[in-house]
């Protein structure tokens, strides 16, 4: 019998880590890339860029976009995120369930999708007066504590880009350095928080976490203001005991 030669498990898994970055790259994008700006961002010559998308596209893991600007992410991995997002729910929902009995308060779990975060799970408060919010509403990246905890987990270069464009689309005037240094000071405390902004009367409390295949999500926790000023400590307490088990789970 006649075996095929083995390929190095060194070259390998040199190219899954290449196809890897490749997609994150793009993924990340809002409108699709040409070969040279993947190249670019991914550091890597044109040509290999090339026979490694090439062979993603064969998969449908990557698609032409329609329009011919460039490359955007395919049916295929739409497929695998799916099932791996549900799997993060599965995860992550008795520390949700926890978190609740501990607290009192709703939790939510929450993902970062392009230019929002998409919530995916949620286990509802036992007080009487509590914040419910729809398991596939997508919340805003500037004023939550969701995704201000997620652009502070990012490249400060894409985040403070997020951040401009969502100013833009809702005519706010931003200011670029103050919410820069809040999101060094969320990066260096690991918890970020919602005073009142995205909504009146509703404030929260929020972490981020980057699961297997370096996906974006958030467990923050929406609590009525009046609670949250004197709760706060308690909750960021139970937040940061969350976290360690969310780091420990995803490691």
């Amino acid at each position: 019998m006649i075996e095929e030669p083995e390929v190095s498990s060194k070259g390998g898994i040199q190219v899954i880590s290449r196809a890897a970055k490749i997609m994150r790259v793009i993924g990340n994008s809002n409108d699709g890339l040409s070969l040279g700006k993947i190249a670019d961002q991914v550091s890597l010559p044109r040509s290999t860029v090339q026979r490694i998308t090439s062979a993603l596209l064969s998969e449908g893991l990557l698609i032409n976009d329609a329009q011919g600007r460039g490359l955007k992410i395919g049916p295929g991995i739409t497929a695998l995120a799916g099932a791996a997002h549900y799997d993060v729910v599965e995860h992550c929902r008795l520390l949700l369930t926890e978190l609740t009995q501990k607290t009192g308060e709703t939790t939510d779990l929450s993902a970062f999708r392009g230019v929002g975060m998409t919530f995916l799970d949620q286990v509802p408060g036992t007080h009487r007066l509590i914040t419910v919010s729809k398991v596939g509403e997508v919340f805003p990246l500037t004023t939550t504590a969701n995704g201000k905890s997620c652009l502070a987990k990012m490249e400060r270069d894409k985040a403070m880009d997020l951040a401009g464009h969502e100013w833009e689309r809702n005519g706010i005037s931003g200011d670029a350095d103050q919410f820069n240094s809040m999101l060094d000071a969320i990066a260096e405390s690991g918890i970020a928080f919602d005073i009142d902004e995205h909504t009146p009367g509703i404030s929260a409390a929020g972490f981020s976490f980057r699961d297997w295949s370096g996906d974006l999500h958030a467990i923050s926790m929406p609590v009525p203001s009046n609670r949250f000023v004197k709760h706060r400590r308690e909750i960021e307490k139970a937040l940061r005991e969350t976290s360690k088990s969310v780091q420990q789970m995803f490691k």
